[in-house]
């Protein structure tokens, strides 16, 4: 009697003297999570909750991650072809430009400069009703070193580019115009001749020589590249240019550079760089990026309050076993971390599905497009409409992270308050109907 009467109290006193989320606790939560027939219903909220923690763990990854890419690339892409500092006159022309582009070069960190002029014009071909065309003289010396431009040329050459026998347009323009290597280009541009009768317009046409297709189709369909003597001659810019375009080792650097370029000019200078000129667009983007965070932790958080139904069912089910578990000595502390493990065994679950599917897609991005493209029969991400030819996807850590971190929290936050109440029921007020 003595040895049957011991053995509920040894057991007793083992509960009480249980550690923090000892095997004894990870057992009983185990075994609540595991599928039973007559907790079926919990057994779906569970796993509702664990898909829908996985699909927003893993949808905030890649929309993260393809904005990201579409960040990248666009700075990559302006990047390639404009200048990260421009330096434009303020008390006389830039008539000595070879000079002062000998100059900025000689400037540590800075890479390349580019005199340019530039204009707007009217482009027409043998077909379509003409377009908007920006015109950019540039020496073929510094166009070769534009290697978003020089090394996608898709057709012709840049051969006898700067002795003024051809310009290079882009892609989109061509096919636009109904142009190819070979073909002529009419531009009309208002700053013309000036006569007694008001300006006219100047009107001339050129050969192109090539078709460049950088990948941005806003380049792609608007740039025209001339040889620099000759788009000073069609410009009325003899002996001048309108800027200097700097490229620099880290483009993140430019406002520790502007005292030096401004000392090696010698003169007064206006200088602008690419994140005032790109500020709106760039600021833009951020705040894109910031909403759809926001807006996809909804989904993130209305599986975590799937995880409070859940387990508020499963307490109130189990309620005969928490009553009796308390009666063999488990303490408040070790129902709350039973019925806690419980839950957040479904968040740390369903968020290391949704970051495995979350890279698996960023990594096969591209892919995955081309296979639903196939399969609906339409083009996804058409360039025609979209700035890349290509769906982009950069998976930054941080954010992973980030992301990570906010679902872990909402998914503990989540299980705290049916923890509580696991904690706090009576055993008395459990069994009394038992």
């Amino acid at each position: 009697m003595s040895s049957s009467g011991s053995a509920p109290a040894a057991e007793a006193a083992l509960l009480a003297s249980a550690k923090p989320f000892s095997a004894f606790e990870r057992m009983v939560a185990w075994r609540y999570l595991r599928a039973r027939r007559k907790e079926a219903v919990i057994s779906v909220i569970a796993g509702f909750s664990f898909i829908g923690i996985m699909l927003g763990v893993a949808t905030l990854i890649i929309v993260m991650a393809v904005m990201n890419g579409f960040r990248t690339e666009l700075i990559n892409r302006i990047l390639g072809i404009n200048g990260h500092m421009i330096v434009q006159p303020i008390d006389r022309p830039f008539t000595d430009y070879d000079e002062l582009a000998k100059k900025f070069s000689a400037i540590p960190g800075v890479t390349l400069a580019l005199p340019l002029v530039e204009g707007q014009t009217l482009a027409s071909g043998k077909a379509g009703a003409g377009t908007g065309a920006l015109v950019r003289g540039i020496r073929a010396e510094d166009l070769m070193k534009l290697t978003e431009v020089s090394k996608h040329i898709k057709a012709g050459n840049m051969d006898g580019f700067d002795a003024g026998e051809g310009v290079l347009i882009g892609s989109r323009m061509a096919n636009d115009l109904g142009l190819k290597v070979g073909d002529s280009i009419t531009l009309v541009s208002p700053e013309g001749d000036v006569t007694p009768m008001g300006v006219n317009p100047r009107v001339k046409s050129y050969k192109v020589s090539g078709i460049f297709e950088i990948g941005m189709s806003e380049y792609d369909s608007s740039i025209i590249f001339m040889p620099l003597k000759e788009a000073q001659l069609y410009f009325n810019a003899d002996g001048l240019v309108q800027s200097i375009e700097l490229f620099v080792t880290n483009p993140d650097d430019v406002d520790s550079l502007k005292p030096k370029v401004e000392e090696a000019a010698g003169r007064q200078v206006f200088i602008t760089d690419w994140q005032s000129r790109n500020q709106t667009f760039f600021s833009a983007l951020q705040v894109e990026r910031n909403v759809m965070f926001m807006i996809l932790t909804l989904i993130v958080l209305v599986a975590a309050l799937n995880i409070i139904s859940g387990l508020i069912m499963l307490v109130k089910d189990k309620g005969s076993d928490i009553a009796i578990l308390k009666t063999m000595g488990a303490t408040s502390g070790s129902v709350l971390r039973i019925f806690f493990m419980t839950g957040a065994a479904i968040g740390i679950a369903g968020t290391l599905a949704g970051v495995f599917l979350g890279v698996i897609v960023c990594l096969n991005i591209e892919s995955i497009r081309e296979f639903f493209s196939w399969v609906s029969g339409t083009v996804l991400f058409d360039p025609q409409l979209y700035f890349l030819s290509k769906l982009p996807a950069d998976m930054s850590f941080g954010e992973t992270v980030s992301v990570v971190i906010m679902s872990l929290t909402l998914s503990f936050l989540a299980t705290i308050f049916p923890a509580w109440r696991a904690a706090r029921l009576d055993p008395v007020q459990a069994l009394r109907y038992e």
